[in-house]
């Protein structure tokens, strides 16, 4: 088991990547589904080479129309975030005078010692992202993964099932973890997307209604983070909170409130209703495997901590079932 623990750690990167493919996967499999029952006469490939067709052209034209102004707003925030920061000072009309006291002074005091970290954090933020979905080995790899994974799905669950024939693990536990864990990953996956375009557009409507300058930056950035449990939306507003305060004529106060409001609807009656049973895990486990995921592989560490740890939930449950199910 060391063994084999050890051999995991070292081709982690190679995991990573087919697990995305595997997440991509289950991302498009609705659709491709749907078109292959709307030709239910031609082969499962033809599905998925429309589908793929769909799929280049919706990243093309986001591409075009968003990503563009992304890297724009961000190198402008690069070169004036310095100088606002320099020559801010804070407005008694953006907070409450007994919060502006203790929080802006807070703040800008924070952001002074460490201005020339968070000048190198806020743009490289960004464009590290934009540089890592830029890449060719995972735009070109993982589509290829996610087709051959769309493809042979139900093949490769079969063979499983096989090589677990006469394995101390009986077949039909073995079918019901499959069954889960295809559940589990399908919901997850969906309902992170939808989480993570809620997230898009309350922000962008909100900052488009206020004038809020870097909005389209702040909203892809907070999308992004969403990926992250806890961890990416707290980072996603704390910088959204500095950018208002130093920003002239945006209400801060306001912009925190709005925060605060959207974050409890975003995980108190969306998060639930979308990611439905089988990912209900204590947000003490939560915040440790985001750390530890963090420390053992990063930010992709950070990313699937969350389905790793309900995947060893639907283990133990299910072992447990098997087992007291005879008495």
């Amino acid at each position: 088991m060391l063994l084999i623990l050890a051999l995991i750690y070292q081709i982690r990167a190679t995991l990573f990547l087919f697990t995305l493919a595997v997440l991509f996967a289950y991302l498009l499999s609705p659709a491709v589904d749907l078109f292959d029952r709307a030709f239910p006469n031609r082969t499962r490939t033809l599905a998925l080479a429309m589908v793929y067709v769909l799929f280049v052209a919706v990243v093309v034209v986001a591409v075009t129309q968003i990503g563009t102004r992304v890297v724009d707003q961000a190198r402008v925030l690069a070169g004036r975030f310095p100088e606002v920061i320099a020559t801010w000072q804070p407005n008694p009309q953006q907070f409450p005078e007994s919060l502006q006291e203790r929080l802006v002074s807070a703040v800008r005091a924070g952001i002074m010692e460490r201005t020339n970290q968070i000048v190198a954090a806020l743009p490289n933020a960004g464009l590290k992202v934009i540089s890592a979905v830029s890449n060719v080995l995972y735009i070109v790899i993982v589509p290829i993964l996610s087709f051959f994974f769309l493809k042979d799905g139900q093949t490769i669950r079969k063979h499983i099932l096989e090589l677990l024939d006469g394995a101390p693990i009986s077949n039909s536990l073995a079918g019901d973890l499959l069954s889960d864990i295809n559940n589990l990953l399908a919901r997850y996956i969906r309902a992170l997307l939808l989480l993570s375009l809620s997230t898009f557009t309350c922000y962008v409507t909100f900052f488009m209604i206020i004038g809020m300058p870097y909005g389209l930056l702040l909203a892809v950035m907070a999308m992004l983070l969403e990926f992250i449990p806890m961890i990416g939306p707290l980072v996603a507003g704390t910088v959204v909170v500095i950018v208002a305060i130093v920003s002239p004529g945006i209400p801060a106060f306001w912009v925190l409130v709005y925060l605060l409001a959207f974050r409890m609807f975003q995980d108190y009656v969306l998060s639930p209703h979308v990611m439905g049973q089988g990912v209900e895990l204590h947000p003490l486990l939560i915040l440790f495997g985001v750390f530890a995921g963090a420390e053992v592989a990063g930010i992709p560490g950070s990313f699937l901590s969350v389905p790793v740890l309900a995947l060893v939930r639907i283990f133990y449950l299910r072992i447990r079932r098997q087992r007291v199910k005879p008495e």
